[in-house]
């Protein structure tokens, strides 16, 4: 019997994991690509599209998340969003919606250890990147009047409490909600961009519109950083779709070809619409089609082709625009900057059709399970869908209640929004005049 078990210790050893250089070098950059994404490129995307008085606010608030947001994911946030502790597949315990502590302060992790191919640090690191710009998206929903502590604290418990939750189900193996359900969630249509999406709708209604809004001009103060960030937010946009292949090999290729098409469709989608309804296009409108085709792409970037997502990026381009003008003037809701219109709008077009085009029949490169249909899997779209816009939009409105409470109320004073977030949060001015 000595021969077999030999021969079994050997196959084990030669199918254990080993480090790749390759796709480590990878990742390291896809980390930094994504990293740029939000620090300095959301950064200057929404301080272009605010007005001249609170241009430095945003900044501040996108930095101070992400720093924020790089030590919680440290002491807990990796933890309860990546710990199987308890996970069993087809079981439904607590363990299927939320990581246990026993990664608290990234505990267990050692210089040699891997993620598939890749160090446990990089892979840790590269996740913290996604943790820092999916709160700070929700930003750009109540620009120009939320306070500061009030805006630390809210996104200290929404991280907690919605962001690391919705990982779990949804990335982190047999055993969560949303993976044993089969949702195709590539890079964080649910995760990131419809849970942002909504709520910041929620912190928009619950704060109430800009005094102001509706009768008094609002223009961009500086249309320049908003481009210049939207460029920075593109390029980025490959370490964050290419990236969670977690590996440099064919998925990654494939997943920068086909954002580099939706977004592209997106752009000249909404760049047209504009221009047929408002006789004009615009750099606004530019540079907001092609967020919204990132974003739509985002959850199909590692299951459909080329044809398919070029039809995500001219649905969301079109979709997007009419959230964004249409849909938000019909309502009357301040978004400020669109955030629910492109965001959660976007991820929704997204992952619905995930669904359909993911299908090789349709051009997708997916390998679909015995039995699967277009039907059955937009079903499943629509159900994380579903979940997520209830899921964070009922715990969004909590945790403002309670955050109002905590700071004596969410809003600077009438006085401090008519002097400008810039001078009265921080003292300090965006503008020399």
């Amino acid at each position: 019997m000595a021969e077999p078990v030999a021969l079994a210790a050997e196959e084990e050893v030669e199918a254990a994991p080993t480090l790749d250089t390759g796709d480590t070098a990878w990742m390291i950059v896809a980390t930094v690509l994504v990293l740029f994404m939000t620090i300095p490129g959301l950064s200057l995307f929404y301080a272009g599209m605010v007005r001249s008085k609170n241009v430095l606010s945003v900044m501040m608030q996108c930095f101070a998340i992400c720093s924020l947001m790089s030590v919680v994911w440290m002491v807990y946030g990796y933890s309860m969003s990546f710990d199987t502790t308890g996970m069993e597949s087809g079981v439904l315990n607590v363990a299927s919606f939320v990581g246990g502590f026993d990664r608290l302060f990234l505990s267990g992790l050692t210089l040699d250890g891997l993620v598939g191919t890749i160090p446990e640090s990089v892979f840790i690191t590269f996740q913290m990147t996604f943790a820092i710009i999916t709160p700070a998206l929700i930003v750009g929903a109540f620009a120009e009047r939320m306070k500061f502590s009030s805006m630390l604290l809210f996104m200290l418990l929404w991280g907690t409490f919605c962001y690391f939750p919705m990982v779990h189900m949804v990335w982190s193996g047999d055993g969560a909600l949303m993976w044993d359900w089969g949702v195709l969630d590539f890079a964080g249509g649910t995760v990131v961009h419809i849970n942002a999406g909504i709520a910041g709708l929620v912190a928009a209604l619950v704060l109430g519109k800009r005094r102001g809004y509706g009768t008094t001009a609002m223009p961009p103060n500086n249309l320049g950083y908003t481009m210049i960030g939207a460029s920075m937010l593109w390029v980025g946009w490959f370490g964050f779709n290419a990236g969670s292949a977690v590996s440099a090999g064919a998925a990654a290729g494939m997943a920068m070809l086909v954002t580099q098409i939706a977004t592209a469709g997106a752009a000249l989608t909404w760049m047209f619409a504009e221009w047929v309804l408002h006789r004009k296009p615009s750099v606004l409108g530019v540079a907001s089609g092609a967020v919204g085709g990132l974003v739509a792409i985002t959850p199909a970037s590692g299951t459909v082709g080329p044809s398919g997502a070029l039809i995500i990026g001219i649905a969301a381009g079109l979709i997007c625009f009419l959230a964004s003008t249409r849909l938000k003037k019909a309502l009357g809701y301040d978004d400020s900057l669109d955030v629910f219109g492109v965001h959660a709008v976007g991820g929704i077009v997204g992952a619905l059709l995930t669904g359909v085009f993911a299908f090789p029949s349709m051009g997708g490169v997916w390998t679909p399970g015995e039995g699967a249909t277009i039907g059955g899997q937009v079903w499943i779209q629509f159900k994380s869908v579903i979940f997520t816009v209830v899921y964070t939009g009922i715990l969004s409105f909590i945790l403002l209640k309670i955050v109002a409470v905590v700071t004596g109320g969410l809003r600077v004073t009438e006085e401090a929004e008519n002097e400008g977030l810039d001078l009265n949060q921080h003292n300090e001015r965006g503008y020399i005049l």
